[in-house]
């Protein structure tokens, strides 16, 4: 069986073969439109404009599951339940915090150019998010200068620690109301967290139908993650690109329990610490919170040069979870999001969709 360095060397090599749609050429065209997504707005937007900073929040798998309608000075954010995640998802627990993760991008963005704004969460039928803003004085956000440079990096980091100040920074950052959160950052805490991590990762990777979920969420090559402008690109988790027809059978032999687990346990112990996110309640207004919070969180350590990733093995999986609830001390509370957070250089970004994609009248 070949190990996971032999496969990293033959993944290469057959990136780089002629009939390969990894080109230069095709990685700088992704670049540049990774790019243009991110450019800062310097005027007061039109609703088009802070949608599509709403669109550059943390969501999982990168399926963007979330739906706009915009109306003047107000914006409502609705599931797109077309791109579920059932399995490692299966009561859209992710989903309405991907929805609050938009929902906090649009009112720091709307904050920041004279459009402050407050969130409502409806509870009936799907649930949704309206956004109401009112013209007022700018106010300048440090955290909307991140919202650009935020990223997922799942890399390795430096082990560098984080200080003190920080580290009440980044608390201060995620204060939401009916949200909570711990931080680890000790050794020993840190350690426990990996096993339930390991326990929880060991689970998924027994379950076909995880493995396949997570597959179909793949773009092997720039070419594909620009056609469908979502999805997790290999070169974003600074792993090689190839053709799709390479990809997907590669994938399918060398994706393994202990590849991952071993790759899981470098990253980890690698970071300076671990966050989790805790809402009052197990519902979806309470998730859209965490999401919030957790936007918050992950834009102020953007701010101060750190990067993050998710680790939420122990929470997807309940058996998993309630023995990692126990170790926090948490009781019946259901401990919502996981993120590991240090230092480490950037990784490509991430593609959305056109704004236009996801407005709906």
């Amino acid at each position: 069986m070949q190990t996971r360095r032999e496969f990293l060397a033959l993944s290469t090599a057959a990136a780089a073969m002629p009939l390969s749609a990894c080109s230069e050429h095709d990685m700088d065209d992704y670049t540049e439109a990774a790019a243009r997504l991110r450019v800062n707005l310097t005027h007061i937007p039109d609703m088009k404009a802070l949608v599509r900073f709403a669109t550059l929040a943390a969501n999982g798998h990168n399926t963007q599951p979330w739906r706009f309608t915009i109306r003047k000075n107000a914006i409502s954010i609705l599931p797109d339940l077309s791109r579920r995640t059932p399995v490692v998802d299966p009561d859209d627990h992710h989903l309405y915090v991907s929805l609050g993760c938009a929902a906090e991008n649009a009112l720091i963005a709307g904050k920041t150019h004279g459009l402050p704004g407050a969130a409502r969460f409806d509870s009936t039928k799907e649930g949704r998010i309206d956004i109401d803003l009112t013209p007022a004085p700018a106010q300048p956000d440090a955290l909307y200068e991140a919202i650009p440079k935020r990223q997922s990096t799942r890399s390795e980091y430096s082990g560098r620690s984080v200080a003190t100040d920080d580290l009440k920074r980044l608390e201060a950052a995620a204060k939401i109301k009916g949200v909570s959160i711990i931080l680890i950052t000790d050794e020993a805490g840190r350690e426990a967290v990996l096993d339930y991590v390991i326990a929880g990762n060991s689970f998924q990777m027994d379950d076909p139908q995880f493995v396949q979920e997570l597959r179909d969420w793949i773009r092997f090559n720039p070419s594909e993650a620009l056609r469908t402008r979502d999805g997790l690109f290999t070169a974003c988790s600074g792993n090689p690109t190839m053709p799709a027809w390479i990809g997907k059978p590669m994938f399918n032999l060398f994706f393994s329990k202990d590849a991952e687990n071993e790759k899981y346990t470098k990253q980890l112990k690698s970071s300076a610490g671990v966050a989790v996110f805790i809402g009052e309640r197990e519902d979806k207004h309470h998730w859209v919170q965490v999401g919030r919070s957790f936007q918050r969180f992950a834009l102020q350590a953007t701010a101060l040069g750190m990067r993050h990733s998710h680790i939420n093995q122990p929470i997807e999986v309940p058996s998993v979870r309630s023995q990692f609830s126990n170790e926090l001390g948490l009781g019946k509370a259901r401990p919502d999001l996981v993120v590991r957070f240090g230092y480490a250089p950037p990784l490509p970004m991430s593609m959305r969709r056109s704004v236009d994609d996801v407005i709906f009248s």
